[in-house]
């Protein structure tokens, strides 16, 4: 399976380091200093305008259509420190995470939740509400690239709701600079743009990550 050749490729820079790679992917990675990355965003006003949840649809069946187990039960099992015994419609039993937007371990799956790095109605502002629904849905079940899609504590990922970085950061500080690279490498990623609250909140916020690296494979 394509994610979790992925995911493992990119399991041991969790945590602690500031470049952040996906080493396999199916076409050619760009690769740019952080404070590059972000200057690549292409700038926009962002709208609203006609989003509702249900134009992104999720979660699909996954990578793996016959196991039963739906996109967020993917990333819960890709990423969890301590597998869940899986049961029968995929019901997830036990296991262990590590919540990185604030550090915290969290050894049940209904305190988890998957949330998308760049939030669906965020997406939708920056782009997404051009696209076709199969392209939404690809977007939002985003299982080739690890970053897209991140198991944390139901409590931050519902703090953090649809912010972008200038209104909200991990509490976890020394988390910083990855949320900030994987925030970015999502957007470029995805052909996102950023409007200029938000791409003057990622440049201040990568003059703290002076050796951080996105490296980003484009979205088919």
């Amino acid at each position: 399976m394509i994610a979790s050749l992925a995911r493992a490729c990119t399991a041991a820079l969790v945590g602690t380091a500031c470049t952040f790679v996906l080493s396999c992917p199916a076409h050619a990675a760009t690769s740019l200093p952080l404070d590059r990355a972000v200057a690549a965003l292409p700038q926009a006003a962002e709208s609203r305008d006609g989003y509702e949840r249900t134009e992104f649809l999720h979660w699909n069946a996954g990578a793996q259509p016959d196991d039963g187990c739906d996109t967020r039960n993917e990333v819960l099992i890709a990423e969890a420190t301590e597998p869940p015994s899986t049961g029968p419609d995929c019901s997830l039993k036990g296991g262990t995470w590590t919540s990185y937007y604030d550090a915290r371990q969290v050894t049940s799956a209904a305190a988890m939740d998957v949330d998308h790095m760049v939030p669906l109605p965020e997406a939708w502002d920056s782009g997404a509400s051009q696209w076709t629904a199969a392209r939404r849905e690809a977007y939002a079940n985003d299982l080739d690239d690890p970053r897209s899609l991140v198991a944390v504590s139901a409590t931050a990922h519902r703090d953090k709701a649809d912010q972008d970085p200038a209104q909200w950061l991990p509490p976890n500080t020394k988390a910083t600079c990855r949320y900030i690279v994987e925030w970015t490498a999502v957007k470029l990623r995805w052909a996102l743009t950023a409007d200029n609250e938000e791409r003057q909140s990622l440049t201040r916020l990568a003059e703290a990550c002076p050796d951080a690296t996105v490296t980003y494979t484009p979205a088919p």
